[in-house]
């Protein structure tokens, strides 16, 4: 056998570390310069305080508003979707899961345009609620629903792997001790997956912070009224670019936070990572 040909495996495998390093360096870069960028000029250029302004301050309290509202709304109606699609076996539950997961990947303009199209007032469903003097879009409770919308698959599937997950074992000890279903739900099952719960909150509620397309679309941009944090950014930006950084410093810190307050319990990070 001849010596010196070639490379060993372990020297052909520290070869490409330095590649890998390399473009996980451009990577970092592609992410941070954009943000590094933003609060950098934030701070070098932006002269008053553009929070101070009454329908900016609006916008920030109807944000806060209508994202914990449809994150609510999200868990009431996303956990049985979770619990059904991981625990109950069904014809068509491929295609559930589908529809269900559809929207994270859904433009969000054509989201607001898919909800228009059933609740407006011209919609499938319009004339039906317009009898029963309930008028949906371009008020507060379209933006909760269409926040809803987006945000909601988040959770859902943040929950239904926990559940998936979790060992069947624990509720059947607790249904062999005699506890009914309800309450293994909620003695049992959600005690067991709440970092999960957790996490999936969190991330819905962030992403419900910062819906725009479908807001815009379905619920409009009324100052006051369902103008939000990120609209107010769109429609500053327009004339004032210096409050328009301003305000995109204000959501980058909020979403920034609830990452921090993940710990790695999103995308399972390890336990050690979660304490």
């Amino acid at each position: 056998m001849r010596q010196g040909q070639g490379h060993s495996p372990s020297a052909r495998a520290r070869s490409a570390r330095p590649v890998l390093i390399g473009l996980a360096a451009l990577g970092l870069a592609l992410f941070v310069l954009p943000l590094l960028g933003l609060v950098i000029r934030a701070l070098t250029e932006a002269s008053g305080l553009a929070l101070l302004e009454p329908a900016v301050r609006s916008a920030l309290l109807l944000s806060l508003l209508v994202s914990t509202a449809a994150t609510a709304l999200a868990f009431v109606l996303g956990f049985p979707l979770a619990w059904v699609l991981a625990r109950l076996d069904f014809p068509g539950r491929r295609l559930v899961r589908a529809a269900v997961t559809l929207p994270m990947v859904l433009p969000p303009v054509v989201a607001g345009v898919a909800l228009l199209s059933v609740f407006g007032r011209r919609g499938v469903l319009g004339p039906a609620l317009s009898a029963m003097g309930i008028e949906l879009a371009f008020t507060p409770a379209a933006a909760v629903l269409a926040a809803t919308f987006v945000a909601a698959p988040f959770l859902i599937v943040t929950l239904e792997a926990a559940l998936e997950a979790m060992d069947p074992r624990l509720e059947q000890a607790a249904a062999t001790l005699g506890a009914s279903e309800w309450r293994i739900l909620w003695t049992v099952t959600l005690p067991t997956i709440r970092p999960a719960v957790l996490a999936g909150l969190a991330l819905s509620w962030a992403r419900a912070l910062g819906e725009f397309g479908a807001t815009i679309t379905f619920a409009g941009n009324v100052s006051g009224r369902t103008q939000t944090l990120p609209l107010a950014v769109y429609e500053t930006l327009q004339s004032d670019f210096e409050g328009a950084l301003q305000l995109s410093v204000v959501l980058l810190v909020v979403s920034l936070s609830v990452l921090v307050g993940l710990r790695g319990h999103f995308l399972g990070a390890p336990a050690e990572a979660q304490r």
